[in-house]
């Protein structure tokens, strides 16, 4: 069952249009991964599929009952973000903001939710420890979990993995596998990994500025489009 359903799609800014007819849907279990070079129009669409950005044409549409509340959100971090002095409890909780409504505390639900998925993520430990003093790889532990707090249905994470040591990126790489996998959660990801889109998607959506491929992993693998960007088994 689709989760996500995309349909003639042209998105952008203003009259700038970045990206024009984009046809693809995203199941409830999927693994989408979003490749193609910086410009490409990944940004866009991130912003488009959570809906901050209004279509230019065509629709996006949240089906199977998915609300927009449902869908945890892993953005690019910055050099302000990893500076911020809150504790890693404080963090993964506030995923919880946007479904507080007009209540103003926590409820014994979220705060739950919010230990459940520290475990998940194995940061239960450091509940305490400031997130600025944390490593890389933990740093995006807390991130992965908070937006595992917000979102129950989908996550949608921008290069997760940036900036990470080799092994810090396998295990974030696990670990996004387990959600999916174990958790039955789809997960979109913006990556420039093709080893990792090969080894975990179930589908891939290559943007190339006016060439778009959506398919499964072993569709992309015999396509034109693979073949000529990444010289087709190079990746295998």
């Amino acid at each position: 069952m689709f989760i996500i359903n995309c349909e003639n799609l042209s998105i952008g800014y203003k009259d700038k249009v970045i990206l024009k007819n984009l046809n693809f849907s995203i199941g409830e279990n999927d693994y989408l991964y979003i490749i193609g070079e910086n410009g490409s129009g990944k940004s866009t669409l991130i912003k488009s599929l959570l809906k901050l950005l209004k279509p230019i044409s065509g629709k996006i549409d949240y089906c199977a009952g998915l609300k927009s509340k449902e869908i945890g959100y892993l953005p690019q971090q910055s050099s302000i973000q990893r500076d911020f002095p809150a504790s890693v409890e404080e963090i993964v909780l506030s995923g919880s903001i946007n479904r507080l409504g007009l209540k103003p505390f926590y409820t014994p639900k979220n705060k739950k939710k919010a230990r459940h998925n520290m475990e998940l993520m194995k940061i239960e430990d450091i509940k305490n420890e400031s997130y600025q003093n944390l490593s890389g790889g933990q740093q995006q532990r807390v991130l992965l979990a908070r937006a595992l707090t917000s979102g129950s249905k989908a996550l949608l994470l921008d290069e997760p993995v940036t900036g990470l040591d080799p092994i810090a990126a396998s295990d974030m790489y696990s670990l996004i596998e387990t959600i999916n996998k174990e958790y039955r959660i789809a997960v979109i990801m913006v990556s420039h990994d093709m080893n990792a889109a090969l080894k975990y998607a179930t589908h891939i959506l290559h943007l190339a500025n006016d060439e778009v491929f959506f398919g499964t992993v072993d569709q992309y693998r015999n396509s034109e489009i693979h073949k000529r960007f990444y010289g087709g088994g190079i990746y295998e």
